[in-house]
């Protein structure tokens, strides 16, 4: 059975969401003069702390306002982390007599228009009936909105979701429930979730209440996210061959990095798709794997679909 394990990298290659260096480029239209606010906010902080720190990286100025005594700041942050990689996914529209903000849902057919979707749900298809799970560390819905509700579940089949389908009344009459076999682990939360439950779109994003793990150096997950972590603990124990796509293997994701050693340890086969090498570090998390590697498509498209073609 092969795993899938997804990084920001794949975001990035299916529909141009920012990398962790690319976060604070400030590419998102704000909504009404709260958002706008919130913006120049971020703004100032990032520029402030930039000039006290000219080779920071992002990870380091996410942590340090989250690590701050400043609510508010931290607030604006994480507002700001989870909005801007929701912007593909969030438009204005004309709709019962005024203009409206749209968040995208998963089982919306609009989606299929929208970035990213269409290369994310080709690249799935292609892993093929010997996929036994994917295990992902981005925050976005593109996994969600390539498979819809029919096509996965986040550890258990006939979960419901709140919020509504693709049609105005479907929560009403035909609540939304996952009923894919496909198990799908966000390690780090996703924008379609809070404290309270998960929904059928990205919506937290614009309220920055989203249930996330933010990009800083971590010591031991998360306890709210404890489920999605044992999830994939027994994606990976059941797996004996591993799909990498676009994880960075960053040493500062210290739980992660720890998590994925011990629960790999039957691998005998790992293959990577990113455009950098990442074989030591793969070397080093599983020494016993093989090792593959490939570069994103197209330049690996044509060897990537031999391999996941070649029988096992």
């Amino acid at each position: 059975m092969l795993a899938l394990l997804l990084g920001a990298g794949f975001s990035k290659w299916a529909a141009g969401l920012p990398l962790g260096s690319e976060l604070f480029d400030f590419a998102l239209e704000p909504s009404g003069t709260r958002e706008q606010r919130r913006l120049h906010r971020v703004r100032e902080l990032k520029r402030n702390w930039d000039a006290l720190n000219p080779d920071g990286l992002a990870e380091q100025f996410i942590a340090s306002v989250l690590y701050c005594d400043d609510a508010r700041s931290k607030e604006d942050v994480l507002w700001y982390v989870v909005r801007r990689l929701s912007e593909p996914y969030i438009w204005q529209e004309w709709h019962a007599g005024r203009m409206r903000r749209h968040v995208l849902m998963i089982d919306e057919h609009r989606k299929w228009d929208r970035p990213g979707v269409r290369a994310a749900a080709d690249f799935i298809t292609h892993c093929g009936n010997q996929l036994s799970g994917i295990v992902t560390l981005n925050y976005d819905l593109l996994v969600e909105y390539a498979l819809g509700s029919r096509g996965f579940n986040y550890g258990r089949t006939g979960e419901i979701l709140q919020g509504r389908g693709p049609y105005p009344v479907s929560q009403w009459r035909n609540p939304v429930a996952l009923s894919g076999g496909l198990p799908l682990a966000k390690l780090h939360g996703s924008i379609s979730w809070d404290a309270s439950g998960k929904y059928t779109d990205g919506r937290r994003g614009l309220s920055g209440k989203a249930l996330i793990v933010a990009p800083t150096p971590e010591k031991r997950p998360p306890t709210e996210l404890k489920y999605a972590w044992n999830l994939s603990g027994k994606i990976l124990r059941h797996a004996l061959r591993i799909l990498v796509f676009g994880f960075a293997f960053n040493e500062y994701d210290e739980a992660v990095l720890t998590h994925l050693r011990d629960v790999g340890k039957d691998l005998v086969e790992a293959t990577i798709v990113d455009v950098r090498s990442r074989e030591d570090a793969v070397r080093h998390l599983w020494p016993r794997a093989g090792i593959r590697s490939f570069q994103p498509t197209p330049e690996g498209q044509n060897a990537l679909r031999a391999w996941l073609r070649a029988p096992k």
